[in-house]
């Protein structure tokens, strides 16, 4: 859509991902770079005797695909004459449901705001990180995104 649209499609979902499947591979590249390596990411035989019953992604790994997975698949609003996206910052983060390893996840985006600046428009967006087959989303959160055009 063209960025003097935005206003047109307040509350509105904007975008939604294709599913993204969390393994247990990405689960343990995700600690190995973050350091967090608590039993219950990456140990499936002790995790399976949690309260869980498997090992479950961290909360910040289901977060981060807001930058990357979700972008490239779909679960971001498409700008016409954007140059350059930027985060900005997120508010409102919650973590609601575990994520399984083998779990797939998408992302339902809503826009939330839209307000011109100088060079750019920034718009905020209310993300729903869905489980493929449960009623509770793993996430919510709102992004918040520079649109350099």
């Amino acid at each position: 859509m063209r960025p003097d649209e935005l206003a047109g499609h307040l509350g509105q979902q904007v975008a939604l991902s294709e599913w993204v499947e969390i393994t247990q591979a990405r689960i343990q590249a995700f600690a190995d770079a973050t350091g967090d390596h608590q039993f219950i990411h990456v140990d499936p035989e002790r995790a399976a005797q949690g309260p869980f019953g498997a090992t479950i992604a961290h909360g910040f790994l289901t977060l981060s695909l807001l930058a990357g997975e979700f972008m490239t698949r779909g679960g971001s609003p498409d700008i016409e004459g954007a140059r350059m996206v930027v985060n900005y910052g997120l508010n409102r983060v919650r973590f609601i449901a575990p994520v399984r390893a083998g779990t797939r996840l998408r992302n339902r985006a809503v826009l939330q705001a839209a307000e011109p600046g100088q060079g750019y428009v920034q718009i905020t967006v209310a993300n729903t990180i869905e489980i493929d087959g449960s009623d509770r989303p793993a996430c919510t959160a709102e992004s918040v995104y520079r649109i350099y055009l």
